[in-house]
């Protein structure tokens, strides 16, 4: 098997983010939620999508979304274990952050190194890497209702980002999860679903590693009858994967006890093809 990328290695160097006066344009704002001020807490409550962005002077800019080739969503953040993590790019990218009041202090960032044929997508992804160690402000707005909270995060130059939020895994289950890894054969297979006519499973297996990332064991091959929350299967391309599994509180009938949700693909591979 050719392997198209492996684990993560240091992309940028940290910057010290020194107090800076706001550029703020008079360009045209939306209403935010109407709920009251989050605390740090909620950072890590949700995963935040980006649905606006702007200039330093204050107009909207465009130039942060794209329409990718992979059907990569909208760029994603996720703050977990004291890092953001940045999703939906050619690679996955991440930092460490604290935070003091409003501000946000991120170090160095990291990044996977996935061969990418997507050129705005990789273009993007180098513009994400250069702007984010320079994010200085943070607010986030709680939202009533069926509003979405709002995270803002202004950046060094002036420019800002609107994120909305969508309750992460943790949220929705009211519990800590367990980390297992799976390696997720390139193809999958027929099986019996109790449920759906005709389905096809996903292929997996478990792997165990030590504390030092040597690898302890690896299990039988078995058809998963679950999906894996955030994971896209592509034929021909096997996959190692890290997992939150959730205990669900309320399990349906005929469902699994288990949600799995990727936290993220630790490797890839192409099927060799004769």
């Amino acid at each position: 098997m050719k392997f198209r990328w492996t684990w993560c290695l240091p992309l940028i160097a940290s910057l010290t983010l020194a107090a800076c006066g706001t550029t703020d344009g008079g360009g045209a704002r939306p209403t935010g939620p109407s709920g009251p001020a989050g605390d740090a807490q909620s950072l890590t409550a949700y995963h935040w999508q980006l649905k606006q962005a702007y200039t330093p002077a204050g107009t909207e800019d465009q130039s942060w979304f794209i329409s990718s080739s992979s059907g990569k969503g909208l760029l994603q953040l996720d703050f977990v274990d004291q890092r953001v993590v940045v999703k939906n790019l050619c690679n996955v990218m991440s930092a460490g952050y604290s935070i003091e009041g409003q501000r946000i202090n991120l170090t160095r960032t990291m990044s996977t190194l996935m061969a990418c044929n997507d050129n705005q997508l990789m273009m993007l992804e180098q513009k994400v890497g250069r702007i984010l160690p320079t994010a200085k402000q943070w607010a986030v707005q709680l939202g009533q209702g069926q509003e979405a909270p709002r995270l803002t995060l202004q950046f060094i130059d002036g420019t800002k980002w609107q994120l909305d939020g969508k309750p992460t895994a943790q949220t929705q289950h009211g519990s800590a999860p367990e980390r297992i890894f799976l390696e997720v054969a390139s193809q999958r297979t027929s099986c019996n679903h109790p449920l759906i006519k005709d389905f096809q499973c996903l292929k997996v297996r478990e792997i165990r590693y030590g504390d030092n990332g040597v690898k302890t064991h690896t299990g039988p091959w078995e058809n998963f009858y679950s999906e894996i929350e955030g994971y896209r299967h592509e034929p021909g391309v096997s996959n190692v994967l890290r997992i939150n599994r959730f205990k669900r509180q309320n399990v349906p009938a005929d469902a699994s006890s288990y949600v799995y949700v990727l936290d993220m693909v630790v490797s890839s591979a192409i099927e060799k093809r004769n």
